[in-house]
């Protein structure tokens, strides 16, 4: 299939720090509820799982929908290790925001922990990766309509 979307070279952690750099995360031993609780609270849809400071896996809302209300158990009972992906797909801090789409795109995730090395530097959503992508297109497309109209000097 042809990759017919403009290249953003941009990297990661500059989307990192355009968004803010507050990254809420949640242990393993809390409970489910904990975690959707804190999700509500921070209007997120996942959470990274850290023991210590490690990265262990990510809990999302979708997570929580099939895996506890559907299965009937309680989310006051239920850590969150028993439903976390524990099979990440990562991302370093120089990863292009293009590079970024693509794997959220053909690993079918909505959310992209960023790490360097074992630190978790943040996490990238589909959604912070659409808005920045539109961004850059609209700047793209402001600057060739001043170019065509002779307001750019090249």
């Amino acid at each position: 299939m042809p990759n017919n979307t403009m290249e953003i070279s941009t990297a990661a952690k500059t989307l990192l720090e355009h968004k803010g750099r507050d990254i809420w995360t949640i242990s393993p031993t809390a409970t489910v509820f904990q975690a959707i609780q804190m999700m509500s609270e921070k209007n997120i849809g996942a959470l990274p799982v850290v023991e210590g400071t490690k990265l262990v896996g990510i809990i999302s809302e979708r997570d929580y929908m099939s895996k506890v209300a559907l299965h009937g158990k309680s989310s006051k009972d239920t850590p969150v290790s028993d439903i976390m992906a524990r099979d990440l797909v990562t991302v370093g801090p120089d990863q292009s925001i293009s590079s970024c789409m693509e794997i959220i795109t053909e690993h079918r995730i909505r959310h992209l922990p960023v790490v360097d090395g074992e630190e978790l530097l943040g996490i990238v959503s589909i959604g912070d990766l659409v808005k920045w992508i539109i961004a850059t297109q609209r700047m793209t497309i402001e600057q060739l309509n001043a170019y065509i109209s002779g307001g750019y000097s090249a």
